[in-house]
């Protein structure tokens, strides 16, 4: 990972004050990972908000939907469809645009662990998880997170379609 490290700054920039170095890099890996825990938290509250939002569209179509005048054009429900596919379209491309943040984070914080005397993300709870590959030990989170989006414009489409057609 090109860029980490400053190729001027090293143990020997601190001359024999080597404890100096250890906690300049410490402190560094602490502010790096309270910014990725921050990035965890504003993820949660993109997936929160849009939520809410499709629970709030769904509501409101059934409430409004369900006084329907008798013979009312089932595609006047196409602009509302569209507005509610698209916005979940913006939720998956926000979550995946947090994974990849968040995962060019941890790779930080591993190679910030490289020069520390422990490694509990990276070395330890990390490969306990199986690098997120083992389902059995571990299902990342990101993966659940950008199928929510397509499950409710699948519902969306579909409950538009059953009325359209209906």
């Amino acid at each position: 990972m090109d860029g980490l490290w400053n190729d001027s700054i090293d143990d020997q920039a601190y001359g024999d004050d080597k404890k100096a170095y250890q906690a300049a890099v410490l402190e560094q890996y602490k502010i790096y990972v309270e910014m990725a825990d921050r990035i965890s938290q504003r993820r949660g509250l993109t997936n929160t908000f849009f939520l809410t939002l499709n629970a709030a569209i769904f509501t409101l179509v059934g409430v409004f939907w369900k006084d329907q005048p008798n013979g009312a054009p089932g595609w006047l429900l196409l602009l509302p469809a569209l507005v509610a596919v698209g916005q979940c379209f913006a939720w998956f491309y926000l979550v995946r645009s947090y994974e990849k943040l968040n995962t060019a984070k941890f790779k930080v914080i591993g190679r910030l662990e490289q020069r520390l005397p422990a490694s509990p993300y990276w070395a330890a709870e990390w490969e306990e998880l199986g690098r997120g590959e083992d389902r059995r030990l571990y299902w990342p989170l990101s993966q659940i997170e950008q199928g929510m989006p397509f499950l409710f414009a699948a519902l969306y489409i579909g409950g538009f379609l059953a009325v359209w057609l209906t």
